[in-house]
């Protein structure tokens, strides 16, 4: 198991520094294929040649693209001198970048907001994997029944429709119309109750376009997982149907959903930003929105890097799930 963990770790840390080159290499070296001068990207409200000549210092444009890198790496750790054009901004560790736009640093804004992306993508994952897995399962033991019907068209509804098209609409009826929620957004330090009822329509818009397709994968797996072998050899050693359902089935079964939520869960937290922007919540999403309308591209970097490294940490938990759910992983 030690071994297994040692080489999922490994593994996690050489796919964090490609993608920190792999987005480095995007956001600064194809700009200069195209002809365009980074600097002038990155450039605040004052746009002199002054100004883009300070970027550039400060930015190390002029080195090759494994200095700029390093030097964003190291500054994640130790922090980060910008100097040039006359002046010197430093950036305190971790620092994920500088906006010049703003003058502020990158990680403060990340920090800020990360609470209720968090929140957001934990309530409604919750949900959808209550619903989708539950609904999948009982579709799957009541294959053709009404039910099974039913849970289907629910679930083939919840993935077509558009999910500004959902918020809206829970919006429509349930805040305006009969005013049972009130959707409007309170932190978490000011009142639990308020912070509660204002993601609450959020979880359940962002949890239904989920749990539809947590149901459609859970029954087509438990449909297949029911017809193997040991299946059949687990009722014909006289086992109930719970247990054979419960822990044989089921097993195989959480394999697919576990890397689903995996993927699902690290690209939230980079930010639902249409769900975000329906319900007015200040988190990643909407500062990635923002920053797209202001072209400040720090902050897109900063919230991309944060999403790939959300990414890596729920695939390696779910890699670690899966050996605690089928040994057999820690042997391959």
């Amino acid at each position: 198991m030690l071994t297994y963990l040692i080489r999922r770790l490994l593994a996690a840390a050489v796919m964090l520094i490609v993608i920190i080159v792999v987005v480095f290499s995007i956001f600064f070296l194809i700009p200069k294929w195209t002809g365009v001068d980074p600097a002038t990207m990155y450039v605040g409200k004052t746009s002199d040649a002054a100004a883009v000549e300070g970027i550039r210092q400060k930015l190390h444009l002029a080195e090759p693209i494994y200095v700029q890198v390093w030097e964003f790496f190291k500054g994640i750790f130790v922090g980060r001198t910008y100097s040039g054009g006359g002046d010197v901004t430093e950036c305190a560790a971790p620092c994920f970048g500088y906006s010049f736009r703003n003058e502020q640093a990158i990680w403060p804004v990340i920090t800020d907001r990360l609470p209720v992306t968090l929140s957001l993508a934990a309530g409604a994952a919750v949900l959808w994997l209550l619903a989708g897995v539950s609904a999948g399962v009982l579709s799957a033991l009541k294959r053709g029944s009404l039910w099974d019907r039913s849970a289907m068209v629910v679930a083939l509804s919840g993935v077509s429709l558009p999910i500004f098209f959902t918020a809206m609409l829970s919006l429509g009826i349930f805040d305006y119309g009969l005013g049972w929620i009130d959707s409007g957004f309170v932190p978490l330090e000011e009142s639990v109750g308020g912070w509660f009822q204002g993601l609450l329509l959020p979880w359940i818009t962002l949890a239904f376009l989920y749990a539809a397709m947590y149901a459609r994968i859970t029954r087509a797996t438990m449909l297949e997982v029911m017809g193997e072998d040991y299946i059949r050899t687990a009722r014909a050693k006289g086992l109930s149907e719970p247990v054979v359902i419960g822990k044989h089935a089921m097993r195989s079964t959480m394999t697919p959903i576990l890397t689903m939520l995996g993927m699902d869960l690290g690209a939230l937290v980079g930010g639902a930003i249409l769900t975000e922007t329906a319900f007015s919540l200040p988190g990643l999403g909407q500062a990635v929105l923002k920053a797209i309308n202001e072209r400040d591209l720090p902050v897109i970097l900063g919230v991309v890097l944060i999403t790939s490294l959300a990414v890596i940490v729920a695939n390696l938990l779910v890699d670690v799930l899966y050996a605690v759910i089928d040994p057999r992983v820690r042997l391959s």
